[in-house]
């Protein structure tokens, strides 16, 4: 009698499966956990193999240092690397145009059916221009508005006398330390201690 090879196959494959199951059981650490059990073991063990992969491959590693030292072509290739970084940073990022929907509509409008590009609703989304939203317009006041508050905030404490007050705690609080210290040290080694 001969044997379905791809049965035999399944046998071996469910084999090792049990096999693994029954070692890790030993161990203790079941093979197969719930998903929210080991994603948390799973992310600690990125970040792990993240830590020495950067460590021993990043920038910063000794060899690539050296080998960057020795390497005349490297180093021209990294020096590169870090101009086109500075240029990068140091560009400043453009506003779009308040046009630039009223043409992206344009567009999606020239890619539908004759029919639908003279409807009404077609010729809104030609003319539609964006409208920022309250938090948007009033976003670039926001520095002078904190400013204001901060301003209020302190004058009110002033007007309460929180700052008076927290001047007479202190001067109390002093004065119950140097009583303590005229009490365990002496008045002429107190008086040197508070006199500086």
């Amino acid at each position: 009698m001969q044997s379905n090879p791809i049965i035999g196959r399944m046998d071996g494959q469910r084999k090792r499966r049990k096999r693994m199951i029954s070692i890790n059981k030993n161990k203790g650490t079941p093979f197969r956990k719930s998903q929210n059990g080991s994603s948390n073991k799973c992310r600690q063990i990125r970040a792990w193999l993240h830590n020495i992969t950067s460590s021993r491959l990043g920038l910063d590693a000794d060899w690539v240092q050296n080998h960057i030292v020795n390497c005349p072509r490297c180093h021209r290739r990294l020096v590169s690397v870090g101009k086109v970084n500075l240029a990068l940073s140091v560009m400043k990022s453009q506003p779009h145009e308040l046009d630039l929907l009223m043409r992206a509509n344009t567009q999606a409008i020239g890619v539908l059916k004759h029919s639908l590009r003279g409807a009404p609703k077609a010729q809104k989304l030609r003319a539609m221009r964006p409208e920022p939203k309250l938090f948007e317009r009033c976003s670039k006041y926001t520095h002078s508005v904190a400013n204001v508050a901060a301003c209020i905030a302190i004058l009110l404490l002033m007007k309460i006398g929180i700052f008076s007050s927290m001047d007479k705690f202190q001067t109390k609080g002093q004065k119950v330390v140097e009583q303590y210290y005229v009490s365990q040290v002496g008045e002429d080694l107190a008086d040197e201690v508070f006199s500086a």
